[in-house]
């Protein structure tokens, strides 16, 4: 109630949007959906990768380009991650300069600013009218804004034929709705293109989550962040999507990956898609041209109301006015709800969306002459008919695929979207036990705010006066976290988990700086950390050295590798409790260690729903650490995103929080960092719900939860250990909130190894644990406190009838390579079909368990997915 909604022309990247209700309903709303978690079981999760597909070509439609990938997190931080790109495909020692216009939104240009400092990059910022890029063989690229900050179009092929003739790249940042009308980047040169796609009905939500995308040329695809959907074949010889090019990702490529991104923006993508899917092609078209359309008559009849229109004609949704006291003006529209932009001393900009009506436009133009905008009259010839000037205009065909021309109804809408949703498996159908991953219950009463009009339609960047309950809900989560943690001060900015460990890592750098210990570099990592741990190190400029912790971390050996690298020892990254699912006894000595030696102790929050309340991250002597709202704090998954990865400090860090170029948070320090998001509190809209989950459970509720998941977790290790190899937890044979099942045996004996089971789990209508990781040939399984016994027992049942299947192997009833666990998993056209050449019978195949019977069966619509066929040849959008 104390959020003011307002009428919003701030543009600068956020707009109004109507989220269309079927979407809302059947989508953002909709458990199937916002449940599910990131599609590494292909096979159960066809529905929201079809969507992606949809999405990315989408982009690749919108662009021009060849290849996008499947989200990011912003577009300030997607423009950073396209320089990395670049970077990494010249010689950066030779070419280590990059060019930034600025007339680039402001946020972007922070976010790389920050991105540059520990890269090795020289930022060159300047007006790119005036720059010869000829002349600058040291450049590896550009990046303009299309159309800029201001509104305005312009022609960058000059620009592009220079960059390309020293063999440097040319970026874009583009608005999605301005090309369905305008020339798209890849005719005017670009070679990489990135932006957000916020405004194809996703709300504002005070700055996130929104999918951002880039998008590039096919022989650009391997050195791409972030997450991309091909095509491939399953079992059967049928068409499947998958996630294609793993290997370039940070929990396979460690270090050298593209990039530390993980969670990325499913869920809004999958938005953002659909939204395009629902108004089809005609309907993108007419949306664009009535806000072109909005925009020219907002300049015309300023112009007639005596206001100077600084715009030319080349503009989309945004147009400027001259006027010697702009903010008085905009203070003065402010108390009459009305938000503009300042651009400078002497000039407003008011950015228009589809949520806006003519009468919007009457009532911005009386309000602006009233408060005195007035100044000399311009005096330029405007028509008003959504039509971009001819040399801007889109002349070519794009966008004809049969998905966004087909769907003319909500009843053909809803029934598309609930045929996806029936291809993939999320909690609305079953625990999802993925260890370290803590996919637990998301209440609907923690949710329910994120759909209020105060919520959803807050502009990031809207007037203090506006967005009060905003911040004081922001600030009592900052507290509740700072609580849980035992640290002195809390920044909401970082936008993931990965966003969070490079945010923690760039505030241990800057402290080290101030400290004049800057030469600091080395960071030490367990063999068992997360993937993104040493990618996000890597991108603050860190060398990575490991330690093996198989069985603890061995502390002589552990003091000895810290007295190696004494002088330039940064800091140590630690996961509590141990990824490989025990409380290390040993920790505070570790962390004292570290200290003792010059270091600063990074602990990974990705664990941290076994701490709640029991123990905390300043108890055992870390300094910092990230925490995983979208795990540990009820955030839904969302298919692969969205998350919040807060970083919580100790109180000599707090100076050097995240800070923001254009709302500064509370939580900024008085040394900042710098900027790792677009916007000033990251992806505020989704703040609601961990909030609602803290001050819904209270103190008890809280410790509870980290209480029963351990118990839950202790119980099934229990009930499966007489089966099956458990990996050593503690000495007394406790695991912390998860535990390990080892397959080593198994695999030597039978040859099944834990994809097998994995895929066999699906044919029980179970999502697989986590897979081969942080052991070899394992599986880890977190049950976390949402689930029951039944639910638990369940689950255990369907691995022991697993297990006597493989006895069956084992004794040869079943050979090794024709058996259901090899085959699996079974889809219902191979079970009903008339021919049936296996030596198990079709019940054993399908209905193993009598509960599936009982409950109903949920079926895999692909068998086993060729992952090798996928990477060989892609194909990563449709082609009708």
């Amino acid at each position: 109630s104390k959020n003011v909604v307002a009428k919003n022309f701030i543009g600068m990247g956020y707009h109004g949007s109507h989220v269309p209700g079927p979407i809302l309903r059947n989508l953002l709303e909709n458990p199937g959906w916002y449940t599910a978690y990131t599609p590494y079981q292909a096979e159960i999760s066809q529905g929201r990768l079809e969507s992606l597909v949809n999405y990315q070509t989408l982009v690749c439609e919108l662009t021009g380009m060849e290849v996008a990938n499947a989200s990011l997190l912003d577009e300030g931080t997607a423009a950073a991650e396209a320089m990395a790109m670049i970077a990494r495909a010249v010689n950066s020692k030779a070419k280590n300069q990059f060019f930034i216009s600025d007339s680039v939104h402001p946020q972007s240009i922070d976010c790389i600013k920050t991105r540059a400092e520990y890269f090795g990059m020289e930022l060159v910022i300047g007006d790119h009218t005036t720059t010869d890029f000829a002349s600058m063989d040291k450049l590896c690229g550009a990046l303009v804004q299309y159309p800029d900050t201001r509104g305005r179009f312009n022609k960058f092929e000059g620009i592009a034929d220079a960059l390309h003739k020293n063999k440097a790249y040319f970026i874009v940042a583009a608005d999605p709705l301005s090309l369905v009308l305008a020339k798209p980047p890849s005719e005017i040169g670009a070679d990489v293109v990135v932006g957000s796609m916020q405004r194809f009905g996703v709300p504002m939500w005070f700055g996130g989550p929104s999918a951002a995308y880039l998008a590039t040329s096919k022989k650009q695809v391997r050195r791409m962040p972030g997450r991309l959907i091909g095509e491939s074949l399953d079992r059967l010889g049928k068409p499947a999507y998958r996630l294609t090019l793993q290997t370039r990702e940070q929990h396979i490529r460690l270090d050298k990956a593209t990039s530390n991104v993980c969670t990325a923006q499913v869920l809004l993508a999958n938005m953002a898609g659909m939204y395009a899917v629902y108004h089809r092609k005609d309907g993108l078209q007419k949306i664009a041209q009535r806000v072109h359309g909005l925009a020219q008559l907002f300049a015309s009849e300023a112009q007639k109301a005596g206001l100077c229109v600084s715009s030319t004609a080349a503009f989309f949704d945004t147009v400027t006015i001259e006027t010697p006291k702009a903010k008085a003006v905009a203070q003065a529209l402010e108390q009459q709800k009305m938000n503009v932009r300042v651009l400078d001393d002497k000039t407003l900009a008011a950015s228009f969306d589809e949520t806006h009506l003519e009468g919007d436009i009457k009532s911005l133009v009386g309000a602006l002459k009233a408060a005195g905008a007035g100044s000399t009259a311009s005096n330029l010839a405007i028509t008003v008919d959504g039509k971009l000037p001819a040399d801007f205009s889109r002349t070519g065909a794009f966008l004809e695929q049969k998905i966004f021309n087909s769907i003319s109804s909500e009843t053909e809408l809803m029934r598309y979207m609930h045929t996806l949703q029936k291809k993939d498996l999320a909690l609305d159908t079953s625990m999802i036990s993925l260890g370290s991953c803590t996919m637990k219950l998301n209440s609907v009463s923690s949710l329910a705010p994120c759909s209020w009009p105060e919520v959803a339609h807050m502009h990031p960047f809207a007037p203090a006066s506006q967005t009060q309950g905003y911040r004081d809900m922001l600030e009592s989560l900052e507290q509740y976290l700072i609580t849980v943690t035992g640290f002195d001060a809390c920044s909401l900015q970082p936008t993931s988990g990965a966003s969070g460990e490079y945010a923690g890592l760039l505030v241990i750098k800057k402290y080290l700086e101030d400290q004049g210990q800057g030469h600091r570099d080395v960071c030490i990592i367990p063999r068992s950390a997360h993937g993104t741990n040493p990618a996000s190190a890597a991108m603050c400029g860190m060398e990575i050295k490991w330690i093996e912790d198989s069985r603890g971390m061995d502390l002589a050996e552990f003091k000895a590798l810290c007295e190696e690298h004494k002088d330039r020892l940064a800091c140590l990254m630690v996961t509590y409790p141990s990824t490989r699912a025990f409380f290390e006894d040993n920790i505070q000595e570790t962390c004292e260690i570290v200290h003792q030696y010059g270091g600063q102790v990074y602990m990974d929050g990705a664990n941290m729903n076994a701490q709640l309340g029991l123990t905390s991250p300043g108890i055992i002597g870390a300094d910092v650490c990230h925490l995983n709202l979208h795990k540990t704090f009820s955030i839904p998954h969302g298919g692969g995103g969205p998350g919040l990865g807060p970083i919580c400090v100790k109180k000599h860090l707090a100076k050097h929080l995240p800070s923001h170029v254009v709302v500064e948070p509370s939580s900024k320090g008085a040394d900042p960092c710098g900027t790792v998001s677009a916007a000033p509190w990251g992806q505020a809209g989704i703040a609601a719900i961990p909030w609602m989950f803290c001050t819904m459970l209270g103190k008890q509720g809280v410790l509870d939860s980290a209480r029963y998941s351990i118990l839950n977790a202790n119980y099934m290790k229990s009930r499966l250990e007489p089966h099956f190899d458990i990996f050593p937890t503690n000495k007394n044979n406790k695991c912390a909130h998860e535990f390990i099942m080892d397959f080593s045996d198994i695999r030597k004996k039978t040859g099944i190894v834990e994809e097998d089971i994995a895929k066999r789990l699906q044919d029980y209508g179970f999502h697989a644990p986590t897979m081969s990781w942080p052991v070899p040939h394992s599986l880890m399984i977190e049950p976390t406190e949402s689930e029951d016994k039944a639910e638990l027992d369940r689950f255990c049942d369907a691995m022991i009838s697993i297990r006597k299947e493989i006895a069956k192997i084992e004794s040869g009833e079943w050979t090794a390579e024709e058996n259901p666990l090899k085959n699996a998993p079974h889809t219902q056209q191979e079970v009903c079909a008339s021919e049936w050449k296996h030596p198990y019978t079709r019940e054993e195949a399908a209905f193993p368990v009598p509960w599936l019977l009982q409950r109903g069966k949920f079926w895999p619509t692909v068998a086993r997915v060729d992952n090798s066929l996928g990477d060989r040849k892609l194909k990563l959008r449709l082609e009708e």
